[in-house]
């Protein structure tokens, strides 16, 4: 199954487009080399997807026929993810609970200091 589709079925994306857009920017690596949305998965392969400043690890398990339900995804897909990444990630959302509600979105210069706090 291509790269692209089965983070598109897995739910890791929102659409194929977004999942096609990722891979060509070389957010989407498998087995630590970036790929193309054509690549081919084979079962047991780990695909890592960057997301910001966190990269999720996935363990292929089987491949879905189309896009599967939330709570069918465990059975597709395996969640490596290291602790250090989801660390980070809860870090993350920890920063954001600090800014006071109805101050509006974050400004770029945030998001540049949130980049610089988390980046290793």
């Amino acid at each position: 199954m291509r790269v692209d589709k089965f983070l598109w079925a897995v739910r890791v994306f929102k659409t194929r487009s977004m999942a096609s857009q990722h891979c060509r920017e070389g957010k989407v690596f498998v087995d630590g080399q970036t790929v193309k949305p054509a690549r081919e998965l084979k079962l047991g392969q780990v695909v890592e997807v960057r997301k910001g400043a966190i990269r999720f690890h996935h363990e292929v398990v089987s491949f879905p026929k189309s896009r599967v339900g939330a709570a069918l995804v465990s059975e597709h897909m395996k969640d490596v993810t290291p602790a250090e990444e989801l660390e980070k990630l809860d870090m993350i959302r920890l920063s954001q609970q600090d800014r006071p509600k109805g101050v509006g979105r974050p400004t770029k210069r945030d998001r540049r200091d949130w980049e610089k706090t988390f980046k290793s």
